[in-house]
């Protein structure tokens, strides 16, 4: 199970308002660049206050997270259903969420607690874990964004410690357990994501030998 799972009724509610965008004219890769863009200043900002001890301006980071989970969906409906799917969108796509990313999570090093080490080791599995799903598109023509610790998900957590920590429940060692269940989950993510993008390839492969099997049958 994974929160992935919600996303078409979630752009559902969004079309009207992708209807607006495109209208005025903005194209996907622009609001691709702007997340990307602001994910790391709001990632920079929080660096700076978790240091200083403004832990209240973590309130800022589920908002951001509910607003980029928006403009992510955004900018994918603009791709898709205004033909605006190029290469380079694929690029800035694959390339701006990890870095978005690691760039929102890092705050979280700089708190009190001893949560540093578990929370590199999530940026570090984030990244593996996507680069397993963007190897499923390229071996079976299927990205895999099986759970139970996708990206959505990721924010939930972390938009959910960041509403703990911004409401002043001290960081402490709960953070470093919840942080590691989060990489525990991510490791099962990963394995998910190789063994169903494995099974999904041996099917297209198997498929594709009994239609030559086929054409060989005599008629």
């Amino acid at each position: 199970m994974s929160l992935h799972l919600l996303k078409p009724r979630f752009q559902g509610v969004l079309r009207p308002v992708v209807r607006q965008i495109h209208a005025s004219g903005v194209r996907a890769n622009q609001v691709t660049v702007f997340t990307c863009a602001a994910s790391i200043a709001v990632g920079g900002w929080l660096v700076v206050a978790a240091r200083s001890g403004q832990f209240d301006s973590f309130l800022l980071l589920p908002v951001w997270f509910a607003l980029r989970m928006a403009l992510n969906a955004i900018d994918g409906l603009l791709a898709r259903e205004f033909a605006q799917e190029s290469v380079l969108g694929a690029y800035l796509n694959e390339l701006s969420d990890p870095l978005s990313d690691a760039t929102l999570y890092l705050p979280f090093v700089f708190l009190p607690g001893g949560a540093g080490a578990a929370v590199l080791a999530v940026i570090f599995l984030s990244v593996v874990s996507e680069m397993a799903g963007l190897l499923g598109q390229l071996s079976s023509g299927q990205r895999r964004n099986d759970g139970p610790m996708g990206k959505s998900d990721r924010a939930l957590v972390f938009g959910a410690l960041g509403l703990l920590v911004g409401t002043g429940i001290s960081p402490g060692p709960w953070l470093t357990w919840v942080v590691a269940g989060v990489a525990l989950l991510l490791g099962l993510t990963i394995v998910n994501r190789v063994r169903r993008g494995v099974a999904a390839s041996d099917r297209l492969l198997d498929l594709g030998g009994q239609r030559q099997e086929d054409r060989r049958a005599p008629r």
